[in-house]
């Protein structure tokens, strides 16, 4: 019932952002062409919810940890470095130099590369430790971020605030002509996550208990932690960093679903996100007209929802 409920207000919040304020008569041909001219947004929301939470609930499985989430390994810190140094080397046209089908892929296959590689070096060889790997990736991630900050210092007042446009998350960031190549590769990583929802049903009951039931504890992590780095850079390149999107739709999701069975709890999160960004977008747009705002919305929510979770020692 919970979730036949989600599934209708997922709906009617798509429907919602669709059709309001749309001054021709429901179902004309002029109504279908306002219609569709809204599409993209839609899309984008449906494919960073997918993304977003599929990444989250995943990466909390692997850690065992529902505070931390995918962002702390360096992603969004990376997309911040990456189109800083754009602006500060071409000024702003290098904003522009970064945009486009190809630049897109390369910013994915960059990010995911990064992962790849601090994956490769430390969930691997005999000294091989999760936590380890998420202590250096949070230093790096710090220290690209430091990197960031100090060559913003160095932009004119002009082209930092063409630069700041961009490091805030938003849906209004997204390119329509992304869309065909970031739904195939969401749909390869998010699959990739549903077939292996049995083996992460085992791997959450904790390495020594997933070794004595015959699941490959290390070799199915790194797996899991490569779909979640595609998942997450599909996202981040698309609209911006959003670094506590996952973190308030999975906990939330947690609460509906009411389970730790994987294929229950991943279509839950995923409704759960579709709900989250087109309801802040409908309110935002037809109501205080701040559509550009989303981004800065759900930080502050979910910030203060991490907070809340945290002082209250998990108990939620």
């Amino acid at each position: 019932m919970i979730f036949a409920g989600m599934l209708v207000a997922a709906a009617l919040f798509v429907f919602g952002n669709l059709a309001w304020g749309n001054p021709m008569p429901l179902g004309t041909e002029g109504w279908w062409l306002i219609a569709k001219l809204r599409v993209t947004n839609m899309a984008v929301i449906v494919v960073v919810a997918f993304c977003q939470g599929l990444a989250t609930v995943a990466f909390h499985t692997i850690t065992n940890n529902r505070i931390i989430t995918p962002s702390i390994m360096g992603f969004e810190s990376l997309y911040r470095l990456v189109q800083t140094v754009a602006v500060f080397v071409f000024g702003a046209a290098g904003v522009a130099m970064v945009q486009g089908v190809w630049q897109y892929l390369a910013q994915v296959a960059l990010m995911v590369g990064f992962a790849a590689l601090l994956y490769g070096w430390l969930l691997t060889g005999k000294r091989a430790n999760l936590h380890l790997m998420l202590l250096i990736g949070i230093v790096l991630g710090t220290g690209m971020g430091a990197i960031a900050t100090f060559l913003q210092r160095l932009l004119t007042p002009s082209d930092f605030d063409i630069l700041t446009a961009r490091l805030i998350g938003s849906i209004a960031n997204a390119d329509a002509t992304y869309l065909p190549v970031a739904v195939p590769l969401a749909a390869f990583a998010g699959g990739g996550l549903w077939v292996m929802s049995r083996k992460l049903d085992v791997l959450a009951l904790g390495r020594a208990a997933a070794a004595n039931l015959g699941v490959d504890h290390r070799r199915n992590s790194i797996v899991v932690l490569l779909l979640v780095a595609v998942l997450m850079a599909v996202s981040t390149s698309l609209v911006g960093p959003m670094a506590f999107l996952g973190f308030l739709i999975a906990m939330i999701s947690y609460q509906l679903a009411d389970t730790h069975d994987h294929r229950y709890v991943f279509p839950m999160v995923w409704l759960t996100g579709i709900v989250t960004l087109a309801g802040a977008y409908f309110v935002l747009k037809h109501l205080f007209y701040a559509e550009g705002s989303v981004g800065i919305i759900i930080e502050a929510i979910g910030g203060t929802f991490f907070l809340i979770y945290v002082l209250r020692k998990g108990r939620l």
